[in-house]
């Protein structure tokens, strides 16, 4: 039997690419503490750099632009044409330094919010251990390699090899592929 996804979302969807990509996002750590509240949390660096490689690695590309007075967030598929989004309505009468502390603020949460991410302490144990890195699966690498070859990638086969933990099979192919 399918599931709905299989049933209703074409495998192009940016939908369907963004349904993949959460499957390898995982948790972001919390690398930033703030004094006022005693209480640590994801900087947008640190998200981005969590998100961003696996959204592009599924053909996906992650804008925030100011319209209209806010914030939005948009995961565009550009071989499809299609997004989702998330606004936030940015305050009135603050002057620059606010107003650039709330696109950064409204930029993080409406990021965060849109990919549902969990944020987890960093702690000193957590810390000692290498992160783990994202598994790539087969399709992964399959459309690694094409996009590679059409010259759409800016990564090196190097640097996916050093992203992803990938088997040996998928190696030699990322090896064995001509450019």
């Amino acid at each position: 039997m399918k599931t709905k996804t299989e049933l209703d979302i074409p495998a192009g969807n940016v939908m369907m690419k963004l349904w993949h990509a959460k499957q390898e996002i995982g948790k972001v750590y919390k690398n930033a503490n703030n004094p006022h509240f005693k209480r640590s949390y994801a900087d947008l660096n640190a998200i981005l750099q969590t998100v961003e490689p696996i959204l592009l690695a599924h053909g996906l590309l992650l804008m925030q632009p100011i319209q209209d007075g806010a914030v939005v967030t948009r995961i565009f598929d550009p071989e499809t044409l299609t997004s989702v989004e998330s606004t936030m309505q940015l305050p009135e009468g603050q002057n620059p330094q606010q107003m650039g502390s709330a696109v950064s603020y409204f930029r993080r949460y409406s990021l965060t919010s849109l990919l549902c991410l969990q944020t987890t302490d960093d702690d000193a144990e957590l810390a000692s251990k290498p992160k783990a890195k994202p598994t790539a699966t087969d399709e992964l690498v399959d459309k690694f390699i094409v996009s590679l070859q059409a010259g759409t990638n800016k990564w090196s086969a190097e640097k996916f090899i050093s992203t992803y933990a990938l088997t040996e099979a998928q190696i030699v192919k990322l090896n064995e592929t001509p450019l």
